[in-house]
């Protein structure tokens, strides 16, 4: 079987196909080769059963902690709490169940993508017929506006282009021919292959169809992505770990309780009783709907912002994230040709304004200039747009490109200076035509001139134009003899900024003539001047990076198209190597095949731009940086880009340019397709960390304090001074009420002017479990002090009880106030600036006073009234905590600005992985 069909030319390429190209196929060898080859579309793997999708939801071990205090509750008759957190479990479940799939989703746009009709020739005769129907050895004719409709084989070429942005990231057509090539000619460059889904911009061409369906390049790709190994998130990482850490400690510690109980002498059943209300106690019930809530909110204020999340954890990934690999075209760039330098006489015009809208103008010196003012400029533009197939039409609300996008930015470029196509159809009719082909590399029209006569323009290669000219338009329009150095020079510099050059030439003809042909081109024109274009880098992305780049974030440019063009955009947008004003490095796809998987995350780790990438280099780099420890990020809108969206942290999609393929891979889209929104995300991620951390270090020493308290009873041999309902009653009242408001906490000043968090750090540092372990021993010492109070000065046990229970509440509502910001003060976040946290602490405080003095709940609760002074050394208790935590900070605060510690959420230090001091080989487009 051939693999290298790029490398053999058409006539043996038939051979092996076992076709006629001048016949085609007969009917009754289709019919063979489709039951052989089956249809040519993309086929994906069996889906598993949606029961079990649905079960696999609850194979964690927070839900498994939650079902166990659910069951808990159950068998204490507790049933409203039992549903409750049967129903927090089940809305947990269903979210994950309606979430996943995206694997599938992307198979079925990649097979819609290539689902469109074909022409054939068949038994001598061209017919039409569904891309599904191709076979092997099927011959396809192709024409301009075609999608490829399978992977061909190119034997008869004339003037095709074909834009293969979706599939290798270029963002000009590219030029084809049916000749052969090297066998290690790489994906982007094998021009004598039509791959499927890609779409024909100009020309026509015959292939033979080498592979159908899953055997095509965007099939392979299909492939990657189920290959793709579907990665955990940091969130989700981090919150598996604390659930298996607090699992096994709640266990050993209820274990501890019924032991230490049966030695000092308990019965079985009261011990195993006060081991459930020490479980009880320390499950953190709220967790689960906290993370979800907060995950929930997150997507809301992300969705006001431009930025769709298809996957919860998904917000929070963004905020971990340390490396954003970032597509080119379409996503760091406008995926619009524009113009941006002419060259016309011995100035040098610089041209303002992006894409294919006409605003901006065009500058001499800095300044505005009139075409009028500027014979040669002018003469220049004129060409540009008269030697030229190309239509601007409008698209959702903006211009588009109908024809070769190169064309569609030179008729941009003259409309910016004042040209109108209803002025050059009646003054300079067009009479004839050279088209472009590959051979010749030029293109040339015949036009009737206003002034008399008739007159050629000529667009093409600096080369092939120059070398047919004798002199050259000045500044002022007047004929020179031409200096083919000082042109070639000119072509250069503008080349070494990334920019593609076009020449244009005129020449006058004495003698009308009604046909146009190559020999009345050949020689004696006129150089008019050269124009540069490129792929501009959107004006947004490059606050963006340098945003990101602030933060902590490298962002790094993958992509399919030249290296040159490439570099030109990264230094544009301020892109730079492994530290800030380090040279740009740039590694290209020939010289990422040479490398090893372990040299591979040196050159990941160093590089800031890949150029001229296949599909699954992307993913390799992914992988390679992944290995090295970061939380990556890929952008990108091509169906290329789709396997390394998956295999990323998160998958970035653009929501508009982007292909169903990449939406469907993708964790995020971006509905304004702008770069910027990313940085945006990233704020509203590190956000939502912050306030998962927050609940986190605010619930655990109640959790841990009720814990204590129980065991600190069995230990010294005394009742419980607090009961299993109480516990519970506890736990779901100020989850409720307190710790949930703090998912509306808004974002901290510094947020992100923090670096990212180091990957493999703990939800909770070791600053947060210090102060855990502080106010833990803060509830058990004012719990069990007061209780003994209490009963000490005659106070019944229903009494002691409920000071225990008021004192345990008052210490979380003032402990939230602590921990809406966990490095500051909490007056410096703004009193008012959370008033959820406000309405919650008032009705948290309501509600103890209702257990403690409405009778029904008395008795549901085992509560009892208590005096005005207890009331006081409960406040005054809960108040010596909330200083005390506050002096704990301000000590660290302190510490920190002396350089002696680090913020819990803010560490210190480069985060990023050291590397070796091999230096990286440079790309041979590398200047040293």
């Amino acid at each position: 079987m051939i693999t290298s069909w790029h490398q053999i030319d058409g006539d043996e390429a038939a051979r092996h196909l076992e076709v006629d190209p001048r016949v085609g196929l007969p009917a009754d060898e289709v019919q063979r080769r489709q039951a052989r080859h089956g249809p040519n579309r993309l086929q994906g793997r069996k889906r598993r059963s949606e029961w079990v999708r649905f079960l696999l939801q609850f194979h964690q071990p927070l839900l498994y902690i939650l079902l166990a205090a659910a069951a808990v509750t159950a068998f204490l008759q507790e049933w409203v709490d039992a549903c409750v957190i049967f129903g927090v479990v089940f809305i947990n479940a269903a979210v994950g169940y309606f979430q996943e799939g995206k694997a599938e989703r992307a198979i079925e746009a990649l097979a819609g993508m290539v689902v469109t009709e074909a022409t054939v020739r068949r038994d001598g005769r061209k017919q039409r017929v569904p891309s599904e129907q191709l076979v092997p050895g099927d011959v396809v004719l192709l024409q301009s506006g075609d999608h490829v409709p399978a992977d061909l084989r190119l034997i008869q070429v004339r003037d095709l282009r074909v834009d293969e942005s979706a599939l290798t990231g270029e963002s000009v057509p590219v030029e084809k021919h049916a000749d052969p090539l090297d066998a290690g000619t790489v994906l982007a460059e094998r021009k004598n292959l039509a791959f499927a889904g890609t779409l024909v911009t100009y020309g026509q061409a015959e292939g033979l169809v080498w592979a159908i369906g899953n055997q095509t390049e965007t099939g392979r790709i299909a492939r990657l992505i189920h290959e793709a190994v579907d990665l955990s998130t940091p969130l989700t990482r981090k919150i598996a770990h604390f659930s298996k850490v607090l699992l096994l400690g709640i266990l050993a510690l209820a274990a501890l309780t019924f032991i230490l109980g049966v030695l000092r002498g308990g019965s079985w059943s009261g011990m195993f009783m006060a081991a459930v209300a020490l479980a009880v106690g320390a499950i953190p019930e709220g967790l689960p709907a906290a993370v979800t809530i907060t995950l929930a909110i997150g997507v809301a204020r992300m969705a006001r912002r431009r930025a769709i999340i298809r996957k919860l954890p998904a917000v929070e990934t963004l905020g971990s994230t340390t490396v954003i690999c970032s597509d080119k075209t379409g996503t760091l760039t406008e995926n619009q040709m524009t113009v941006q330098r002419i060259q016309a006489g011995s100035r040098r015009y610089e041209v303002t304004g992006t894409g294919y809208e006409p605003h901006g103008d065009i500058r001499w010196d800095g300044q505005p200039v009139s075409r009028g003012d500027h014979p040669a400029l002018h003469e220049c533009l004129l060409a540009g747009w008269l030697c030229n197939d190309a239509q601007l039409v409008p698209q959702n609300g903006r211009h588009g490109v109908h024809g070769d996008p190169t064309e569609g930015a030179l008729i941009t470029a003259a409309r910016k200076s004042g040209l109108t196509e209803s002025e050059l159809h009646s003054r300079h009719p067009r009479l004839d035509t050279v088209p472009f082909e590959s051979e010749h590399q030029y293109m040339a029209t015949l036009h009737a001139d206003p002034l008399g006569g008739q007159v050629v323009y000529l667009k093409g290669a600096v080369e092939r134009v120059v070398e047919r000219c004798s002199n050259s338009l000045d500044e002022d329009g007047r004929e020179t003899p031409l200096d083919r150095e000082r042109v070639h020079r000119e072509a250069e510099t503008l080349a070494a900024q990334g920019l593609r050059v076009l020449a244009f030439a005129q020449k006058r003809l004495s003698t009308p003539q009604a046909r146009l042909t190559h020999d009345d081109v050949r020689d004696g024109l006129t150089l008019i001047g050269l124009q540069g274009m490129m792929d501009p880098p959107r004006a947004e992305a490059v606050t963006a990076v340098r945003r990101c780049r602030r933060a902590g974030i490298r962002v790094k440019m993958i992509t399919g198209d030249h290296v040159l063009t490439a570099q030109a955009v990264a230094r544009q947008i301020g892109l730079s190597g492994d530290h800030d004003g380090a040279e740009l490095v740039a590694v290209t796809g020939r010289e990422l095949d040479g490398y090893s998987d372990s040299d591979l995350r040196d050159v990941a780790e160093r590089a800031a731009v890949f150029a001229r990438v296949t599909p699954e280099q992307k993913l390799r780099l992914v992988q390679a940086l992944q290995a090295r420890g970061h939380v990556v990020a890929m952008t990108g809108d091509g169906v290329n880009d789709a396997p390394a969206l998956k295999q990323a942290d998160i998958g970035v999609a653009m929501g508009i340019a982007g292909t169903d393929v990449a939406k469907s891979a993708a964790d995020m889209m971006l509905t304004d397709d702008n770069f910027a929104t990313i940085e945006a995300a990233v704020e509203e991620g590190r956000n939502v960390f912050d306030n998962l951390t927050k609940f986190i270090v605010w619930t655990l020493p109640t959790n841990f304090g009720m814990g204590l308290v129980i065991l600190a009873a069995i230990v010294m041999g005394t009742v419980l001074p607090v009961l299993p309902v109480q516990v519970l009653y506890i736990n779901m009242s100020t989850a409720l009420l307190l710790g949930l408001m703090l998912v509306f906490e808004p974002r901290e000043s510094d947020v992100m002017a923090r670096p990212p968090r180091v990957p493999g750090q703990p939800i909770l540092t070791r600053e947060l479990l210090m102060r855990t372990g502080l106010v833990t021993l803060l509830i058990l010492a004012g719990a069990f002090g007061l209780f003994v109070w209490e009963q000490q000065r005659g106070g019944s046990l229903a009494q002691a009880r409920t000071t225990a229970v008021n004192l345990i509440v008052m210490v979380q509502v003032f402990y939230l106030f602590n921990c809406r910001s966990l490095t500051r003060s909490a007056l410096s976040v703004g009193v008012f600036s959370n008033r959820w946290a406000i309405a919650g602490a008032a009705a948290m405080v309501g509600l103890q006073f209702a257990i403690t003095y409405v009778p029904l709940l008395n008795r549901l609760l085992h509560t009892a009234p208590i005096p005005a002074d207890s009331w006081m050394w409960i406040v005054g208790v809960a108040f010596a905590a909330y200083a005390v935590v506050g002096f704990e900070k301000w000590i660290r605060f302190r510490m920190v600005t002396a350089g002696e510690g680090t913020t819990p959420s803010q560490p210190s230090g480069d985060m990023r992985p050291k590397l070796s001091g091999n230096s990286l080989p440079m790309s041979d487009h590398q200047q040293p």
